[in-house]
């Protein structure tokens, strides 16, 4: 097969069924077709990664999701926040997490700090 950049579904499919006659082939190590298949997975991972990206966990919304699953009120995260004012800033995105908050809310709802910390977004220059 001509190895070639995946542009877009047809090529994808196409690398796809490629890579599945390579498996039922099962090439030894360092072959050519070995060599098709390691670079075909490449190009397959590169568009995915491009065309299906996942965005970054926003800290507000996974509070939120786990309010849901834990069946909890904006009162509820007062002793992780601050006051009821406070939650409801946050919530409604007024006002950023501090460090304590962050680590508060991830040791009293059982969350990853890294869902909790968002850092800036590097620009491209």
């Amino acid at each position: 097969m001509l190895l070639k950049p995946i542009k877009n579904e047809i090529d994808y499919d196409r690398a796809l069924d490629r890579v599945d006659e390579l498996m039922v082939l099962n090439p030894k190590l360092g072959s050519t077709l070995s060599d098709e298949f390691e670079v075909l997975a490449l190009l397959i991972e590169k568009y995915e990664e491009k065309e299906w990206a996942i965005s970054e966990p926003d800290p507000i919304e996974a509070i939120k999701v786990r309010m849901e699953q834990m069946h909890l009120k904006q009162k509820d995260l007062i002793p992780y926040i601050g006051n009821k004012s406070k939650v409801s800033e946050v919530l409604n995105r007024k006002i950023g997490l501090s460090l304590s908050m962050i680590t508060n809310i991830a040791a009293g709802l059982h969350l990853p700090l890294e869902n909790l910390i968002q850092l800036p977004k590097k620009s491209v220059v």
